[in-house]
């Protein structure tokens, strides 16, 4: 959600806890005015002493009701901020920050469209330590204030970049010599029996419907999650998180 609330400058809205705290670590300055439920002050305490450090920061106190008129029916925690907007990096700066990485670890969303599952994503890409996920810039969940919620915090230091064309830039990925591993459920190629050493990035695609036949084009390797139940598959977001951290054992551990 993108506004011009009482400012010459684009800000936006995030609401939560996590998100909020996240972003007073990270990048204090971009925090502009917080509003709080009446009824939540005890349970802010620590953060609000925080915030008064700062004075680029006006803490206001208000009704849930407000704070609903604001967000909408979310599950916003009695807190919401205003923040300056903080544009994502280019498409462009992708080769230039890949040649500042040793061994790049990515993750490529392909088609995700659901903002809680975008957001659940970024937080374990984040807690397993990739450099950067890519997304494209249409028919894919907008990082929204309830991505970031569920992100808790990832959003805020994660980098993510929005590109036009996914198969241009994983082609751009294979001459930075970075092995892609998409991950597709209908192949016998098991996850734990891939050998994955070196720069990689891992591939996911749409909730029901799985990668694009031109993504699938692209990958150097097709790996799947081994099955001992009767339902059909993962959550995509719990499949990512399976995935990525079987590549950080491999890449870290062996």
């Amino acid at each position: 959600m993108q506004i011009n609330h009482n400012t010459n400058q684009m800000c936006e809205v995030i609401f939560g806890i996590h998100p909020i705290q996240a972003l007073l670590e990270k990048d204090h300055k971009r925090l502009q005015k917080i509003f709080i439920s009446k009824g939540n002050t005890n349970r802010f305490n620590l953060l609000i002493d925080k915030l008064k450090k700062y004075d680029n920061v006006s803490i206001n106190f208000t009704t849930r009701q407000w704070l609903d008129k604001k967000v909408g029916r979310v599950v916003h925690q009695g807190i919401i901020a205003f923040i300056k907007s903080n544009p994502l990096p280019r498409e462009e700066d992708l080769p230039q920050m890949l040649l500042k990485i040793t061994k790049p670890f990515l993750l490529i969303l392909d088609n995700i469209t659901d903002p809680h599952n975008l957001g659940a994503c970024l937080r374990s890409a984040n807690i397993a330590g990739v450099h950067i996920v890519i997304i494209p810039k249409n028919r894919c969940a907008p990082l929204n204030a309830t991505a970031k919620k569920v992100a808790c915090g990832a959003a805020e230091s994660t980098p993510l970049i929005q590109v036009t064309n996914l198969v241009r830039t994983m082609q751009l990925l294979k001459k930075h010599n970075i092995w892609i591993l998409g991950a597709d459920i209908s192949v016998n190629n098991i996850l734990y029996k891939s050998k994955i050493n070196g720069a990689v990035a891992l591939v996911v695609g749409n909730e029901s419907k799985g990668m694009r036949r031109l993504t699938i084009d692209q990958c150097d390797e097709l790996i799947s999650i081994p099955n001992f139940g009767n339902i059909n598959s993962l959550n995509v977001s719990a499949a990512t998180a399976v995935c990525l951290f079987e590549i950080v054992r491999q890449n870290n551990f062996e």
